[in-house]
């Protein structure tokens, strides 16, 4: 029986701790842990909230309305939740200077992926040609995940990009501007296969039917559509790492120490990890001996963590390089035979359809998520409109239901100019991120907007001129690369099975081993790969 200190209670932590305590091992988890506010009447749906709450304003909008995006504002599309803003709150040890790139990150209970929207696509073959392991390596856990979070989605045309695995369960219902969507493409099928693009269900870590996780007493429900999903789903039909930590908790082998955020570890001359150190909210410091160490609090903190250790042993960090981040278009679009129609609140919120673009090579497929505009709370096209508020007001209401928007997914690969590294010391130190986005983007994008742009017309849909918005390096959090996977054996690198070359009680179980990044959300992947590092190396 090994004891494994695992850093960060995200996707990656919570799944490999549980397949850790399922083999027999023990497990403390280090956190700083940040807890959410409790849900506000969970039984009631959006358009209820807006007549039950006391102060529903000060709920939707904030208090000071930091939930609103004022009409003019350049740059994102969508406000967050104010009562979710604690999910990126910093902490004061994580200073982080940027240039090409805007990180995110997250010191909450279950991390960045308490705020995704349940996405859940297999890496095939193609996209897994750069690593030294392939889907038939991932497969099982694949299973194992699904089984553990729940997965809906359906075999569609779709599986030519998304392998199909076991414990795929009956997605949500469509809501109506989606089965307009869907029936397009259906009967447009062969025209928009033609384009080299593929339409079908999205994969979304959501529950149609309740039931009780298989560890622990945690017990979610199915999705009702509430139209709550962006504020958090209140019944817990949407899948979050935060509900594995509560289950794992109460396992007897299973120690939580939040309140703890990890400065670096220590090592012998033999290279063999002999203990974390950290510091507690009140800035006192602490340590933790170490048998195994994992690290798993997100590729930026991994790497920090890495990086600051690296500096204590040789004096000077070194400097990883690899950086990768999945580029994102958003495209809003307008379809025609929804114009006028009730808007619907109750339903799923996030993305009912996703689609594919075929590239050659394979690996460079680009990735789509259709999210029909439901109750979100505004839409750029009211911003765009050259009149005064009541009457852009009174368009976007007639418009409301016929809204939607595409969220464009590219490929990244590990380049040498993409780096982290560590400038100053202790208390001072700051990560150093410089990013710059491949010689061949501005090609990949145009094509895929032009390609896409097509669909939407052949599925009766409108893409108004020069509104879609390119969002920043970092603004997708689907970081990777930094430590990669290699079967060679040398330094800023793991193993295959992620056991890291420069410490051998060191394993990495988040995307700092990626060694290429899919246009797919990665988050299913990092809970896979994480299982199998875990059954494989204890």
């Amino acid at each position: 029986m090994t004891h494994v200190t695992v850093v960060g209670s995200g996707a990656s932590s919570m799944h490999f701790a549980q397949t850790a305590l399922e083999r027999g091992h023990t497990v403390t988890l280090l956190d700083v842990g940040r807890t959410r506010p409790d849900v506000v009447r969970p039984e009631d749906s959006f358009a209820q909230l807006k007549h039950k709450l006391d102060d529903p304003a000060g709920y939707f909008l904030g208090s000071d309305f930091s939930g609103v995006l004022w009409p003019g504002a350049e740059g994102e599309y969508y406000g967050f939740p104010p009562h979710r803003q604690v999910l990126f709150e910093g902490h004061a040890r994580a200073n982080t200077e940027a240039r090409g790139f805007e990180p995110l990150g997250s010191f909450a209970r279950g991390g960045l992926a308490e705020a995704w929207t349940g996405g859940s696509f297999p890496f095939n073959d193609a996209e897994l040609d750069a690593w030294p392991i392939g889907h038939a390596d991932l497969a099982p856990y694949y299973d194992q995940v699904a089984a553990r979070i729940g997965i809906s989605g359906v075999d569609d045309d779709l599986a030519r990009f998304m392998p199909v695995h076991a414990h795929l369960g009956e997605p949500p219902d469509l809501d109506e501007h989606s089965r307009r969507l869907l029936g397009s493409y259906e009967r447009k099928r062969s025209a928009v296969n033609g384009l080299g693009v593929w339409l079908g269900r999205s994969r979304t870590a959501t529950l149609r039917e309740g039931r009780t996780d298989s560890i622990g007493s945690t017990a979610r429900k199915g999705c009702t559509h509430l139209g709550r999903c962006l504020w958090g789903c209140p019944h817990e039909a949407l899948y979050t790492p935060s509900l594995t930590l509560r289950a794992l908790q109460e396992h007897p082998q299973f120690t939580y120490r939040p309140g703890v955020f990890v400065t670096h570890f220590e090592a012998s001359g033999g290279g063999r990890v002999t203990k974390v150190l950290f510091v507690t909210e009140d800035g006192a410091g602490g340590e933790q001996p170490v048998e195994m160490l994992a690290l798993g609090a997100g590729t930026l903190s991994s790497s920090r963590i890495f990086l600051e250790s690296m500096q204590r042993v040789a004096g000077e960090a070194p400097v990883l390089t690899g950086l990768m981040d999945n580029r994102q278009i958003l495209l809003p679009f307008i379809n025609l035979g929804m114009l006028g129609k009730r808007f619907d609140p109750d339903t799923f919120q996030y993305h009912n359809l996703a689609l594919g673009l075929a590239l050659e090579p394979a690996s460079e497929y680009v990735h789509g998520l259709i999210t029909t505009l439901k109750t979100a709370l505004i839409h750029p096209v009211v911003q765009s409109v050259p009149l005064d508020l009541r009457s852009s007001i009174q368009i976007f209401r007639n418009l409301h239901a016929a809204l939607g928007i595409l969220n464009v997914n590219l490929h990244d690969d590990r380049r040498a100019e993409n780096t982290l590294t560590l400038e100053g010391k202790g208390k001072s130190s700051r990560l150093v991120v410089r990013y710059a986005p491949s010689a061949s983007e501005p090609r990949r994008v145009k094509h895929a907007l032009s390609t896409l742009k097509q669909v939407l017309r052949k599925l009766g849909c409108f893409a108004p001129p020069g509104m879609q918005h390119v969002r920043p390096m970092g603004a997708s959090v689907h970081y990777a690369g930094t430590l990669p996977m290699s079967v060679e054996k040398r330094t800023l690198t793991a193993s295959p099975d992620c056991v890291s070359h420069d410490f051998e009680n060191l394993l990495l179980i988040d995307g700092v081993t990626f060694p290429f990044l899919p246009a797919k959300n990665l988050t299913f992947t990092l809970m896979a790969n994480a299982a199998r590092v875990a059954e494989r190396v204890l």
